[in-house]
């Protein structure tokens, strides 16, 4: 018989839609923990959207209530909640939370060992606080842009993924409530974490923001390996229009693929700067007489850190992650079956599939709130009055 789920028994109450805060309760709802989405009621005739977008696995295996917080009778019917959970996650500006009377302290009031999780772009306090943004502002302002090989206009480029939200914050947020959760054990106590996606950022940046601040060197494109300094690390065009990764750091895989390219000449020059461009100029020219994915069985095998650039339809079909089963099966009511990215349950055992997606159009309020002790009367007129949905 397998274990239960690592997070089997925890509750999680989530006030997110998308951005890191959403990307924390996916990973503790894929650990096991149950996870309820609390959204506000759907104003009468206005448009519903499904956020961000029905396939995406962020809402798997959670359930859902609408309660209008505004209330002061939907503020009691959430501490009712508030008491049998675990964990809160919100995701509101600073202070919003406390006016709604469900921050901290409120919760805590009801449920002492409570953790609860604040996640924002800038934090609780601090000049930038208040400020709206975006994946890609957390990213500008942690110095993440400035570091990366600028884009064809001359200017910093724009990441494919989302890393800000989902490891600087998302990722931040579930280590924060995991270790709080742990140490709970130990005290009883609960605990308030103040997670900003800019700490994150700059925490993902720190092997150069540690480097400037032991030397005052500036940092930059180019400044060292890992930012395109050598000709060793960085992307080339083969001839059918592919590209290849190339990260050949250690001196033996840069000699193996040397080798392999008929360059034996730059051995010895691999971080000799002066040569740095004749360097690169001859991997193109060499990587530019053979297809992406010719070179790609060659050379990957050979101990060269040289890898194909999959688009993202490649990686949907790509074997590898197939056998690691990186893809699942998912149901949804309405939309039917599909695959979605699983989750990444190191040393735990596979999900069984379909895995079912929840239809963010239904709610679970009557049946959680009758689970946490509201009594059927109340139910019947809070939902006439729309005070929960």
């Amino acid at each position: 018989m397998a274990p239960p789920p690592a997070l089997a028994g925890i509750t999680v109450l989530d006030f997110s839609t998308v951005g890191p805060a959403a990307r924390c309760a996916r990973i503790l709802a894929d650990y096991g923990a149950r996870v309820v989405k609390v959204g506000a009621p759907a104003r009468r005739g206005g448009v519903q959207i499904e956020p961000p977008f029905y396939a995406y696995s962020a809402g798997r295996g959670m359930r859902r209530v609408r309660i209008d917080l505004k209330a002061s009778r939907g503020r009691a019917v959430f501490l009712a909640l508030a008491r049998g959970a675990d964990v809160v996650i919100e995701s509101f500006r600073p202070g919003v939370v406390d006016r709604l009377g469900v921050g901290y302290e409120a919760v805590r009031s009801v449920n002492p060992g409570i953790v609860y999780c604040s996640t924002s772009g800038y934090g609780q306090q601090g000049p930038y606080a208040r400020e709206a943004g975006h994946d890609l502002d957390y990213l500008a302002r942690g110095g993440f842009l400035a570091a990366s090989e600028p884009s064809a206009q001359g200017g910093p480029p724009i990441p494919g993924a989302t890393l800000a939200d989902a490891a600087a914050g998302g990722m931040q947020a579930a280590t924060a409530i995991l270790a709080a959760l742990f140490r709970r054990t130990r005290t009883g106590q609960g605990e308030y974490l103040d997670v900003s996606v800019l700490d994150g950022v700059v925490w993902l940046m720190s092997l150069y923001v540690d480097q400037h601040l032991a030397t005052g060197e500036p940092i930059g494109p180019g400044h060292d390996i890992l930012t395109g300094r050598y000709a060793c690390y960085g992307v080339y065009r083969a001839r059918d229009g592919g590209w290849l990764a190339v990260g050949a750091i250690e001196p033996h895989f840069y000699a193996n693929l040397c080798r392999a390219l008929d360059l034996e000449k730059w051995i010895p020059h691999q971080t000799d700067d002066a040569v740095q461009e004749a360097i690169r100029r001859d991997f193109a020219r060499a990587f530019a007489r053979r297809d992406r994915d010719e070179w790609a069985r060659e050379l990957a095998p050979s101990d060269t850190c040289v890898a194909p650039v999959l688009s993202v339809e490649e990686v949907a079909r790509d074997p590898h992650l197939a056998e690691r089963h990186a893809f699942v099966e998912a149901l949804h009511p309405r939309f039917g079956r599909f695959r979605q990215v699983g989750p990444v349950l190191a040393g735990s055992a596979a999900v069984e599939e379909p895995v079912e997606v929840p239809d963010a159009s239904t709610t679970d309020t009557l049946e959680l709130l009758r689970e946490a002790g509201v009594a059927p009367a109340e139910l019947e007129a809070l939902h006439r009055e729309g005070i929960i949905q």
